[in-house]
């Protein structure tokens, strides 16, 4: 059985690692580049950057603070924000980013998503759906930085993406982005089940059953989360030894420290 994967996210506003709720009420969550270190350290399985103001503000991501992660980590590493071209999929890939993550370029040009396979290969794209329930029950997707909705129903956009070539879908359900209530399971189920690429879950983790609620409910590959890693109201070590005592298959790291006393709460 594959194992499943742990990405702690660093939303990066002005070359810092930022937080918010539902996207808003923006805070400090401290230096990407330590925080990328102390993944490293604790085992994190991959590590995603998302220069989360790069569209809205119109520019590249921030190239050399990419790079400067890059050379702090070993794991895989996907970087987001800005990216419209294939030159800044380029940029990226030699400052150390191992996938990019399309999400506003690829809804206003989705041939973006197949002239990136075509030159770096499916795996390199991960496509990010930022996705919202509305009162009819219906999940529709944003963009900019979740400020503007499209007429795109997220389950439909990701089939289309896959079609299109991405290799990698990153869900973030922005009714639970922040919130620590736990993963939005019914969408994720219903995107993770209808396709054939991997799918993130992100937005609502909040204690370490979250996680095994996503991963018992669902068919998602991997769990993204922020602030509870950012913070330490959750160690990743603990995470895993928790999730594989409750037989989910983790990637356990030899060197990972642990606490023996916490591990079996959920």
């Amino acid at each position: 059985m594959l194992k499943k994967r742990i990405i702690p996210c660093l939303d990066i506003k002005e070359g810092r690692t930022v937080k918010g709720i539902n996207f808003e009420s923006i805070r400090d969550a401290g230096d990407p580049i330590a925080l990328a270190k102390r993944y490293v350290d604790e085992g994190a399985d991959e590590l995603v950057f998302l220069d989360i103001t790069a569209t809205i503000e119109q520019r590249k991501t921030l190239i050399d603070l990419v790079r400067q992660v890059a050379n702090v980590i070993n794991i895989p590493f996907t970087v987001g924000g800005g990216i419209h071209t294939l030159a800044d999929v380029k940029a990226l890939i030699d400052a150390g980013a191992d996938k990019v993550s399309i999400n506003s370029a690829a809804v206003n040009n989705p041939d973006l998503i197949t002239s990136i396979a075509s030159v770096f290969g499916s795996q390199c794209i991960v496509l990010a759906i930022d996705t919202m329930m509305h009162k009819d029950g219906n999940w529709y997707v944003y963009v900019n930085g979740g400020r503007v909705l499209t007429d795109y129903l997220a389950l439909d956009w990701a089939i289309k993406a896959e079609q299109l070539g991405a290799g990698e879908i990153l869900l973030t359900s922005m009714n639970g982005d922040g919130t620590k209530n736990g993963y939005s399971l019914n969408i994720t189920q219903a995107i993770s089940t209808a396709l054939q690429i991997p799918v993130i879950a992100s937005g609502g983790a909040g204690k370490r059953s979250h996680f095994k609620d996503l991963f018992e409910a669902t068919e998602a590959s991997a769990a993204l989360a922020a602030s509870v890693f950012h913070y330490k109201e959750i160690l990743i070590p603990d995470l895993k030894y928790y999730l594989q005592s409750q037989e989910i298959p983790m990637r356990i790291v030899a060197s990972q420290s642990i606490h023996t006393n916490t591990i079996l709460k959920p």
